[in-house]
């Protein structure tokens, strides 16, 4: 059996190579993590708002954080659902962002058989 450090490492190299062929834009290091959390907080069941996600403050500026999430629903990546409240919106990942999500899962268990 591999050691767990040849799985991961295998994992990243599909994990590169999967980007390139994603039919979505390339996005960045910080795009990707904000990606990331707002998948799993809809995995929760508790999606962010905007304001949550802005607010948090460890990933950056406040503006620069909601020129990201506009960068990530230009390129497609993510989209705002309304909700009772007018003035708040969630954030979700858009049929494409689900997709590479699905495509990122089969290169993990791909790694590990």
């Amino acid at each position: 059996m591999p050691h767990a450090s040849e799985l991961y490492i295998d994992f990243i190299s599909k994990r590169h190579s999967l980007r390139e062929s994603v039919s979505l834009p390339a996005i960045d290091p910080l795009e990707e993590r904000l990606v990331e959390i707002i998948a799993s907080a809809s995995e929760s069941n508790k999606p962010l708002s905007v304001t949550e996600l802005i607010n948090m403050s460890e990933l950056g500026s406040p503006t620069t954080l909601h020129q990201r999430l506009t960068m990530l629903r230009t390129k497609g990546w993510i989209e705002l659902a309304y909700t009772n409240n007018a003035r708040r919106r969630q954030l979700q990942l858009t049929p494409d962002g689900f997709r590479y999500f699905d495509k990122l899962a089969k290169c993990m268990i791909s790694s590990i058989r």
